[in-house]
């Protein structure tokens, strides 16, 4: 009976201690089951006294330079894992298989360029954020077929081209970031696979001509950021189907002219909602479409008064596009 009583508080010892100690640089948060590190001095995972029923981890801002499958297998429970802001410069195969409740995976701010296959699969991912990395290709084989994601973040990385086959898997996304990369052109039905996709952002790329089928089965799109490319033609049918959209941004390209009927179907635009500016407009005969669309939806166009003539002189120095095309 005392060796059976030995043992049991010896279990409840280990058990105890394990739950409550607490890695050396880290804040731990017993109540709701968090760990934050954001010592620079870490250098390497905190393994040692991390709790095994944590279900979010935050390292940021430290000098740590790797992860492992066997540094996650200590931690079976967690759900969120942020890993921004270290130098990380790579991730191994099979990250995941020992978090099967992960669902949140930042790592913004690293240093991560060719990622292996199945990176990221085995775990029920929801969101998976590898903002300003050094990533030139995004492959399909970091994730299984069906995946859960439903946003996924690529912004600021080295990307040329959309990453087509990945996109392919991953049928319940509903946010897209793409922004801040070199991208050059958007293949015919390179994102057709997406029709449960909200918001999509392309801006600060190198995009110069849309294919007309660029958007084409995006249904379900609300937002669209185009700003900062070098858009200089819209193919009449760009927008078609896209009868959701309510924030629409083609700022700061190189737009002289839009098609007749390019804004059509364009009937859910917020207030402010299209954004024009920053743009050489041509005030000729082909200006008078984006005119009256203007005249008709004054709330939904952002700053319209800044909606300015770059030519042909002396029609410039009217600036103001509505105030060159009579009715």
């Amino acid at each position: 009976m005392k060796s059976w009583c030995a043992l049991a508080f010896l279990w409840l010892s280990c058990f105890c201690h394990r739950a409550l100690s607490c890695p050396a640089l880290c804040t731990c948060y017993p109540r709701r089951n968090e760990v934050v590190c954001n010592e620079v001095p870490l250098t390497e995972f905190p393994s040692d006294g991390l709790p095994e029923n944590t279900t979010l981890l935050t390292i940021q801002f430290t000098n740590i330079t790797s992860i492992s499958e066997a540094h996650l297998n200590t931690i079976p429970k967690l759900q969120g894992l942020h890993l921004y802001s270290n130098h990380l410069h790579s991730l191994p195969s099979h990250l995941l298989r020992g978090v099967p409740h992960l669902n949140t995976l930042d790592l913004t701010g690293n240093r991560l360029s060719n990622l292996p296959a199945d990176v990221f699969s085995h775990a029920p991912l929801q969101s998976l954020v590898l903002k300003n990395n050094l990533i030139r290709k995004a492959d399909a084989e970091w994730l299984s077929y069906n995946s859960s994601l439903t946003w996924l973040d690529l912004s600021g990385n080295e990307l040329t081209e959309i990453p087509t086959n990945l996109l392919q898997k991953l049928p319940h996304l509903e946010n897209l970031d793409l922004s801040n990369n070199r991208l050059d052109k958007i293949p015919a039905n390179s994102l057709s696979q997406l029709n449960k996709l909200e918001r999509l952002s392309l801006q600060n790329n190198k995009l110069g001509t849309l294919n007309g089928s660029s958007f084409q089965n995006l249904h379900s799109l609300t937002h669209l950021f185009l700003t900062q490319n070098k858009l200089n033609k819209l193919p009449k049918n760009l927008f078609q189907g896209l009868t959701q959209l309510g924030h629409l941004s083609l700022d700061e390209n190189q737009l002289s002219h839009i098609p007749p009927g390019l804004l059509d179907e364009l009937h859910l635009l917020e207030e402010d909602g299209l954004d024009l500016t920053v743009n050489p407009w041509l005030c000729d005969g082909k200006a008078e479409y984006l005119w009256r669309w203007l005249h008709k939806n004054k709330k939904k166009a952002f700053l319209p008064d800044s909606i300015t003539c770059a030519g042909p002189q002396p029609l410039a120095e009217l600036c103001k596009i509505k105030s060159v095309i009579k009715t």
